[in-house]
């Protein structure tokens, strides 16, 4: 198999069959495992298999204990998913998914977060090892001057609206990306240095090349890392090696395929869409095939529709 477009690929996985065998050969490469109690050599059963464990004797199938679980949706349907979700560049909604694939929008949205959920991040990763990181922090939400009047933040009680409900502040990401390499996307409640430099400990390379804009929240960078400033506030983009328009790039194709695709993201789920973009930006040298089977090894992640809604 060799697909480099959706009608290719919807072309060989014609049978639900075929579907069935391709991924049992991408989660066990020919040793099916229990996933119940990981013990090997089950029996081949009419519907999938059986655990040969006298204590489980549990009768499963390949999509157990992954995001397929409990699913009536053949996996024809859900490889097409993940190709569309994972090949376009700024995303794709629940509505264009659903009109796609002749689904309901209810059922595409849950779809698009399992999805996501296989495209999280099971540890974490560290940059920096090889080549320099550029760090920077973007805002995602719209303009006060656009709000409405009752809207708007009050000077009285910036915490509350001027109708008196809950006033929602513009959402604040940082990322951490190393040119040439990764991307690292984070939500945080702040941009301070509390919440920022825990992060950077956390995912960069200690000793590693870092460049950031003049903003004080990296003043302490340079305790740990070699530290280079560009000064946007002056005008000032590219000094020698140093500048920051890897990350910038990266940010104006989150905010274009947020406010064009999605229009609007919750909080509650604003991490999912983060992982989701950083994915796709991670797996750009990778061909569609390869970006495919790649996600399909990462698949092995439950996510209930009470966990997504609760």
């Amino acid at each position: 198999m060799n697909f480099k477009s959706l009608p290719q690929l919807l072309d060989y996985f014609r049978e639900e069959s075929t579907c069935i065998e391709y991924y049992e050969q991408i989660r066990w490469n020919g040793n099916v495992v229990c996933p119940h109690c990981n013990s090997e050599n089950p029996y081949k059963t009419k519907r999938g298999h059986r655990c040969s464990n006298k204590d489980c004797k549990k009768d499963f199938t390949v999509k157990v204990g992954t995001i397929f679980e409990n699913s009536k949706i053949p996996l024809r349907t859900w490889f097409a998913a993940i190709f569309l979700a994972t090949n376009h560049k700024k995303g794709i909604s629940s509505v264009q998914l659903a009109s796609d694939l002749g689904i309901t929008q209810k059922t595409a949205w849950f779809v698009l977060h399992r999805i996501r959920e296989m495209l999280k991040d099971k540890a974490p990763k560290m940059i920096g090892t090889t080549n320099m990181v550029e760090i920077d922090e973007a805002y995602l939400g719209g303009r006060e001057k656009n709000k409405h009047f009752g809207k708007q933040r009050s000077n009285e009680n910036p915490d509350l609206r001027n109708d008196g409900t809950p006033y929602q502040p513009k959402k604040m990401v940082v990322g951490f990306v190393e040119r040439g390499g990764d991307i690292i996307v984070k939500h945080v409640a702040r941009a301070t240095k509390e919440e920022i430099l825990p992060l950077l400990g956390k995912h960069v390379a200690k000793g590693s090349e870092v460049h950031t804009d003049e903003s004080i929240i990296y003043n302490k960078v340079g305790r740990t890392f070699t530290h280079k400033t560009v000064v946007h506030s002056a005008s000032q983009y590219v000094v020698g090696n140093c500048h920051t328009n890897t990350i910038e790039n990266f940010w104006s194709q989150l905010k274009r395929g947020i406010n064009g695709i999605y229009h609007h993201v919750s909080e509650k789920h604003l991490e999912r869409y983060l992982d989701e973009y950083a994915n796709r930006y991670n797996t750009r040298k990778l061909s569609s095939q390869e970006r495919f089977e790649l996600f399909l090894e990462q698949s092995e992640s439950r996510l209930t529709y009470n966990d997504l809604v609760c």
